[in-house]
């Protein structure tokens, strides 16, 4: 674990220090938003600019300006947080209901945006369960798109895709055949890229050809890369500009921003190469638990693996709480487990271990394990994100 030092934090508490190093985590997670910022990355932030964002800050502007050269748009605007993000790029594409988006019924802005779509831009969500159960195709999309004038629906205008979804890669040449269908009937075509990063890391392809199919993009900083906070959105010159006045209406109009812009910069320049010990830990918990009989509801294709322990006798709520009681806890959140930079290889030994131990514990008071457990499949499609009741 990581330390901050007191010559560092020179006007700092020792309550303050303390509860920094308690924090930082080495651990398996429920989520990757859980990395804290090393000594290094905060060395290097504490020497950014300090001016106001709205009115341009030094570093956040540089920021922005290395974004979009690095996705090949002409301009980005930064953000703190991915919702707010995909919300102001659906407002900023959206100008007057009644209008529509086409999603995967999975994705971050239809399940857990608090119905922004909605709230800020009054549109109707379209969501489709893919019938591969790993990715929307363009056939779905063209069957649950509304492309007429027909005044009893509200014509579909956007299309949103996100990638990775669950840790899943969305393939390229199928994001290609929707670019195309997209900008032959006028529509606009979004990206929560969150975690593109990932992508780009496992396919070795750069960030601006996964992202040139799009009119915007939205990339986190805090998923993937570790900085602990901002997202940037990127796009054309006057939807950024448009997007810039909607992230003040939002109330995302920050102040000295330099210090959180320049730990994404420190993030970006640093931490992506992380990435491929992160997909190879992931893949190594994967095959533990199939090893152990577990079954997998999601591939570990990046970061995240689905898991559904029920062959094994066992429950999330008591895995949940056994984790908990190790000598080096481990926070769970019930089927998904997320690897991030700042997890070890012995938390991923420890977590699979437990499993283990806990499938013995089962077969010594009798259990014997049904045939089948669950079928995905057949048109049948089930949310692979479980929580326990008890975290809740």
């Amino acid at each position: 674990m990581h330390t901050v030092s007191r010559s560092f934090l020179s006007q700092s508490s020792p309550d303050l220090i303390c509860i920094l190093h308690r924090t930082s985590s080495s651990n398996l997670h429920a989520a990757d938003t859980i990395t804290v910022p090393t000594p290094e990355m905060m060395s290097y932030a504490a020497l950014s600019s300090l001016g106001d964002a709205v009115y341009h800050e030094a570093a956040t502007e540089a920021l922005e300006k290395h974004m979009a050269r690095l996705t090949g748009k002409e301009a980005a605007l930064f953000l703190p947080s991915g919702t707010m993000s995909n919300q102001i790029a659906i407002r900023t594409h959206l100008t007057q209901p009644p209008h529509s988006i086409v999603c995967d019924a999975r994705t971050h802005i239809h399940k857990y945006e608090a119905g922004g779509a909605a709230f800020h831009s009054q549109a109707a969500v379209i969501p489709i369960h893919p019938a591969n159960g790993h990715h929307i195709t363009l056939e779905e999309i063209i069957h649950n798109a509304d492309l007429t004038s027909d005044i009893h629906f509200a014509p579909t205008k956007l299309i949103v895709l996100e990638n990775t979804l669950n840790g899943t890669i969305f393939p390229q040449d199928e994001i290609l055949r929707i670019a195309k269908f997209a900008k032959e009937n006028d529509l606009k075509l979004h990206l929560d890229g969150a975690r593109i990063w990932h992508v780009a890391a496992e396919l070795a392809i750069p960030l601006e050809e996964l992202v040139s199919p799009f009119d915007s993009v939205s990339i986190c900083f805090s998923k993937g890369l570790g900085a602990p906070i901002g997202t940037c959105l990127m796009g054309p010159a006057a939807f950024i500009n448009k997007a810039r006045w909607l992230r003040k209406l939002f109330g995302g109009g920050m102040r000295q921003t330099g210090f959180l812009s320049a730990s994404a910069a420190y993030a970006v320049s640093n931490n992506f190469e992380k990435l491929f010990h992160v997909h190879e830990l992931t893949r190594r918990i994967e095959k533990g638990l199939i090893e152990l009989g577990a079954e997998i509801l999601s591939p570990a294709e990046t970061c995240m693996v689905f898991y559904d322990p029920a062959p094994l006798g066992l429950e999330y709520a008591e895995i949940l709480e056994r984790a908990a009681k190790l000598p080096d806890p481990i926070t769970l959140g019930g089927s998904r487990l997320v690897c991030h930079i700042q997890t070890s290889d012995q938390a991923v030994a420890d977590f699979l271990a437990l499993i283990s131990q806990l499938k013995e514990e089962k077969k010594a008071e009798g259990w014997v394990p049904p045939e089948k457990t669950h079928v995905n499949g057949n048109g049948v499609i089930r949310d692979v994100y479980v929580r326990p009741k008890a975290i809740h």
